[in-house]
């Protein structure tokens, strides 16, 4: 359905309500035959489609200015404003067109019948239809906008745990080649068997590295592998000791980790047959440690920062759960968090996270809600009066039509505050934020299917 064809068919259900409610207060559709009951059926659908159309071209037109998040009730104030006068002109034509062209009412007497009764109900639906809109419009915008946030949130930490994951490559790779160049020096065999295993242990990071997260006993048997590359070069000047396996096979740790820590002790210490390195990893709760004794080099090249610093990255966008740095004197240890619960909504996290770094964002945000509702209770208690006294003043012999803006804008001061101030129950913060994981759940969906 074209998006033409669904506008005609919510104007005409509009002007259709706009009818019943018209002739309930008015005749009691009381029509004398069924000719007459068309043709005042016939004038409420036109005045109802010229009215929505002009006011839905003057919206249109408000959408495309430039208005600030704290400019809302300026934006209200023009949009009503302007509403009013487009609809007393629309309605001051329309009744030019019905009297004088069709009913032939000289122009002359109709301007001199013309009194505010004969504007008074278009009016009050107009703005009745309009303040409603209103309420429903900024509503969907407000949640529009906190739904972007979060993405721009979620977005910007996936790219930097992309980023973090892509230094691996290329950090891995470089110390390897570092390695091999030594060992054609060295040793030429073993360098043709250290190329060998390289390639095997290449082949895992290529596989691996794109994941968020992998099994321990995946990463240990990596490990193995990746010592006995370096036993290839060192022999029997590096002493490991590592598990066969996790004491939990569901429990997961960040991809690479094991190999970017073992990597760094043999940068970081004396690796000789007169004081060889001991590595130990093992388990110690819930933590995965990599234990070496501490022997530093007397003379080292500048740390690029990459290892330790990539594996705390990772784990703080993936976990509240922190990396253990513990240097003693004669040891150095380094204890890596197991993930005992998959990640499954990895975004959920990061977000979570961005939040809580974000608080004074919340807090402003939170700020500018309760100066919305304020704005609109001011407003409300200005407002009401004066059409009152309008009715008072110009229409006091006709309907009371100042109870339906009473009522309609009433019930929405209602909902925004109960959203404002109940935060733990329907429309409030959780129901929001359900809805926002439910959203873009729904985007997921739709862009992989």
């Amino acid at each position: 359905m074209t998006k033409s064809i669904k506008y005609i068919i919510v104007t005409f259900i509009i002007g259709c309500l706009v009818f019943v409610i018209g002739n309930l207060l008015s005749n009691g559709f009381n029509y004398k035959s069924t000719n007459d009951f068309l043709i005042n059926f016939f004038f409420y659908q036109l005045y109802t489609f010229v009215l929505s159309y002009t006011n839905t071209l003057f919206f249109e037109y408000m959408k495309k200015r430039q208005f600030q998040n704290y400019e809302i009730v300026k934006r209200i104030g023009y949009g009503i404003s302007g509403a009013t006068v487009i609809s007393i002109i629309c309605i001051f034509f329309l009744r030019i067109l019905i009297e004088v062209l069709i009913y032939k009412m000289p122009f002359n007497e109709f301007i001199e019948n013309e009194s505010w009764s004969g504007y008074s109900f278009g009016i009050w639906i107009t703005l009745s239809i309009i303040s409603t809109f209103y309420v429903v419009y900024f509503y969907n915008r407000y949640q529009k906008n906190k739904l972007k946030e979060q993405k721009v949130i979620a977005g910007a930490a996936s790219a930097k745990f992309d980023a973090l994951k892509n230094q691996l490559d290329p950090h891995f790779l470089f110390n390897s080649l570092n390695v091999l160049t030594s060992l054609i020096e060295e040793n030429p065999d073993n360098a043709q068997k250290f190329t060998t295993s390289l390639s095997k242990v290449y082949r895992y990071v290529l596989e691996q590295k794109s994941k968020e997260l992998v099994t321990v006993d995946e990463e240990l048997n990596f490990a193995r592998t990746y010592m006995s590359l370096l036993k290839t070069r060192f022999e029997d000047s590096i002493v490991f000791e590592i598990p066969d396996q996790a004491s939990n096979p569901e429990s997961k740790v960040v991809p690479l980790s094991l190999q970017l820590l073992l990597e760094n002790a043999v940068k970081h210490n004396m690796v000789t047959s007169s004081k060889p390195l001991h590595i130990k990893i093992y388990e110690d709760g819930n933590h995965l440690v990599v234990l070496n004794n501490l022997q530093p080099k007397q003379i080292v090249k500048k740390s690029s920062g990459v290892g330790l610093e990539n594996i705390k990255q990772r784990y703080k966008l993936l976990s509240e759960r922190k990396v253990i740095i513990n240097q003693r004197e004669k040891d150095f240890a380094v204890a890596i968090p197991m993930l005992t619960k998959q990640v499954t909504v990895m975004r959920n996290t990061r977000q979570s996270r961005a939040q809580m770094s974000d608080q004074y964002v919340k807090a402003r945000k939170r700020v500018e809600e309760l100066k919305g509702f304020y704005y609109s209770l001011i407003s409300y208690c200005f407002v009401i009066p004066f059409l009152i006294f309008i009715w008072y003043q110009y229409s006091r012999f006709t309907i009371q039509w100042f109870w339906f803006p009473i009522i309609g804008w009433g019930l929405s001061l209602v909902f925004q505050g109960y959203r404002v101030f109940v935060d733990d129950r329907a429309f409030g913060a959780k129901w929001e934020q359900r809805k926002i994981e439910e959203y873009m759940r729904k985007e997921d969906e739709r862009r992989w299917n």
